[in-house]
């Protein structure tokens, strides 16, 4: 083989596949094409950067059966090449620029109805609010609880499944690897997207009691403000 030959079968380096994903996503935007693209992932250092999202890749990394495909799919993600991510009830969607574009869909189990009871019955009243929830503004205990590998809320390989339409034989390949770390990207965004990947309701982990005082306050805070505002009529003879 020339070494012609061997430097056309090198696989593009960074700079190239960040160019060649950026002429794509400009093809398809131009083409009509609906796309969901990923706020942009440094070049170094943690991918994701909220409790949910870190939590996720965490997740990701624990797992041996992944541990071979994982950092050719961050390089991938780092130089983006996932051109949309879309996140439905258990189902995540994406388009990853490789030598070509490819579509992929991965599916993951709802969560065991009894381990999300313990989860519940575990959380009630140690959660302040939906806010302090999707903030990540917990306490260890709940931490700890919620991202356990075995009876936390983030799926295990075996709950995992992938498809994607490239020609790798691989069981994880590194446009799905890519993907799945896009995953922690978009809990920084919408951290509720993880409940609604393993088909529940993130306001079960708040008592009535707390919810309904959340709402009570925001509703007394609006009238206070328009009773201020009669006062001040009242007083002044003017419309406020």
């Amino acid at each position: 083989m020339s070494w012609n030959e061997f430097s056309e079968n090198k696989p593009p380096s960074a700079a190239e596949l960040r160019k060649q994903a950026e002429q794509k996503q400009l093809s398809l935007q131009a083409e009509g094409v609906e796309l969901h693209p990923l706020p942009k992932v440094p070049r170094n250092g943690a991918i994701a950067k909220s409790f949910w999202g870190k939590a996720w890749c965490k997740n990701l990394e624990a797992y041996s059966d992944y541990e071979y495909r994982l950092p050719r799919g961050r390089s991938y993600l780092r130089n983006g090449t996932v051109l949309s991510l879309q996140i439905e009830p258990q189902t995540v969607t994406a388009l990853v620029n490789g030598s070509e574009l490819y579509e992929l869909t991965v599916n993951i189990d709802p969560i065991d109805p009894e381990k999300w009871a313990t989860i519940k019955t575990r959380c009630q009243g140690k959660i302040g609010s939906l806010v302090e929830l999707l903030k990540g503004k917990l306490s260890e205990d709940i931490m700890s609880l919620v991202a356990d590998i075995e009876s936390g809320l983030f799926p295990q390989p075996s709950e995992i499944h992938f498809n994607c339409n490239c020609p790798d034989w691989a069981d994880m390949c590194k446009h799905v690897a890519a993907s799945l770390y896009g995953v922690g990207v978009r809990l920084d965004e919408s951290p509720e997207l993880l409940f609604k990947l393993r088909g529940v309701d993130h306001t079960e982990l708040i008592s009535l009691d707390d919810t309904v005082s959340d709402l009570t306050k925001t509703s007394t805070s609006r009238r206070r403000r328009t009773l201020d505002s009669d006062a001040l009529g009242d007083v002044f003879g003017i419309d406020v």
